[in-house]
């Protein structure tokens, strides 16, 4: 660790902490203790936290006054983790129509805060500064494995308006004194990767930041450019906000000359699990309590994907408790070479939206059509968009090594996958614009899994890889 690192993290960022009213440094000496607890240790700590913040949760939440009343729950029989299924899901939809509600009678300040809406409306949620402060601390401790710190040298390369929209002089200020740059990865034109190469091979960051198709894309376009980009000193590349795939990764790796790091969370759940240098995909154990649930809402079975639910217990002041994040993953009862006592995430396999429906019911991951496209010749992007189980359309930016006579082998391999009844059109075009969030998704299903389910004989369930 440089001079300079060593001055940001133990003095600059902490005092800039304690000026925001975040009392994250000290959290991240409490996290960098816990994590290597066994995992007996850790569930009674967290089981105690847990009976603490619904206690008082109980007590301040008007929304949680009336659903502890409806659902006859107390605090006192809670007697493991596994008994938080006492209390019912939470979905976007309950927060949305009782915002105000979920406010603590006793809540500090709050700050405004919403998802970036990719997958429709936008949630607006309220946050206050513990719930912020604990977040900080989590990242703060997932960038130490890598042994890296703040204070090194960073470029984040980002594309949420929330973001890019908030710098003002101050911010710039701030940036500076911890060596951190932000560069927008909304519009990825050749000109703009021009202009990021330009700016790694500048600053000669420890670390990279941003959407693991952001910086797969800006490292395609170093190769097809001749840039040799893996003696720019990149330590670590953090990804986080999509679905991390194979291939990406390996291309990160390759032209930058670092190792990759996957990150999962969001602004509404927080920040959830974070990769170790072993591979391990270790939960925020300390403050999060993650579960997975099948299409019926039960526990999903040991090494079977279900939907993402968490509790944060660092939001008394706006309870997520047991909320429906949407995602889909495999939970992993092992161990982790590292050593640390944190549960792990198997798989992260996206959203739900991102799975596909075949006309006979079966439901598959969406990498079933992703495979067939990418590795063709000249295929640079691609967005996949299910309309409906009868009819699936696809995007594509290609150059002039694209063989036109592909657009067959796409549309047999799709048909192959989701039935060959469906209709399936591919449509050549010069750009394929981002979410409003930033993030780019290559897999989009507007197919409604539930009304589909209720309404025909779908095999429910079926999820995997084709």
């Amino acid at each position: 660790m440089s001079l300079y690192t060593s001055l940001v993290s133990r003095a600059i960022f902490p005092l800039h902490e304690r000026l925001k009213g975040h009392n994250s440094a000290r959290l991240l000496r409490q996290m960098e203790k816990s994590q290597w607890w066994d995992r007996n240790r850790l569930d009674q700590w967290r089981l105690e936290r847990l009976r603490r913040f619904l206690s008082a949760v109980g007590r301040n939440v008007p929304y949680y006054w009336r659903i502890f009343d409806e659902v006859g729950f107390s605090v006192q029989s809670l007697n493991s983790l596994h008994d938080l299924a006492q209390l019912p899901l939470l979905s976007k939809k309950e927060i949305r129509e009782n915002t105000e509600a979920f406010k603590a009678d006793n809540a500090p300040a709050l700050s405004r805060f919403n998802t970036g809406g990719s997958t429709g409306e936008p949630l607006i949620f309220y946050l206050d500064k513990e719930r912020v402060s604990h977040d900080v601390a989590a990242k703060w401790r997932a960038t130490r494995w890598w042994d890296v710190d703040i204070g090194d040298p960073e470029i984040v390369f980002w594309g949420s308006p929330i973001e890019l929209g908030a710098q003002d002089r101050i911010k710039a200020m701030r940036d500076r004194l911890l060596r951190t740059k932000l560069l927008p990865a909304f519009e990825m034109s050749p000109a703009s990767m021009d202009g990021f190469l330009s700016e790694i091979r500048r600053i000669r960051p420890k670390m990279l930041f941003g959407y693991p198709s952001a910086l797969s894309l800006i490292a395609s376009h170093a190769q097809q450019s001749g840039e040799l980009m893996d003696d720019a000193g990149i330590e670590v590349a953090f990804v986080t906000s999509e679905c991390l795939y194979d291939d990406q990764r390996q291309r990160i790796e390759r032209v930058f000359g670092c190792r990759v790091a996957n990150g999962y969370g969001g602004r509404d759940s927080g920040f959830i699990a974070h990769q170790c240098p072993y591979g391990g995909m270790h939960i925020t154990a300390e403050d999060i309590i993650v579960e997975t649930i099948d299409g019926e809402g039960r526990p999903a079975s040991p090494g079977q994907p279900g939907e993402v639910v968490v509790t944060h217990l660092a939001t008394g002041a706006f309870p997520f408790i047991r909320y429906r994040t949407g995602d889909i993953a495999v939970l992993d009862d092992g161990d982790c070479p590292c050593g640390r006592g944190l549960p792990m995430i198997k798989d992260i396999h996206g959203r739900a939206t991102d799975f596909i429906i075949a006309a006979d019911g079966t439901v598959m991951h969406g990498l079933a059509l992703i495979y067939v496209i990418r590795d063709l010749p000249g295929v640079e992007i691609f967005k996949i968009i299910q309309e409906s189980l009868e009819y699936t359309r696809i995007l594509l930016v290609a150059t002039k090594a694209f063989d036109k006579a592909d657009i067959r082998t796409i549309r047999d391999g799709v048909q192959a996958r989701l039935g060959a009844g469906v209709r399936v059109d591919v449509e050549r075009v010069d750009h394929i614009a981002r979410e409003a969030s930033g993030k780019f998704r290559h897999v989009i299903s507007k197919v409604d899994t539930e009304a589909v389910y209720a309404g025909s004989s779908v095999k429910k369930g079926v999820i995997g890889h084709a």
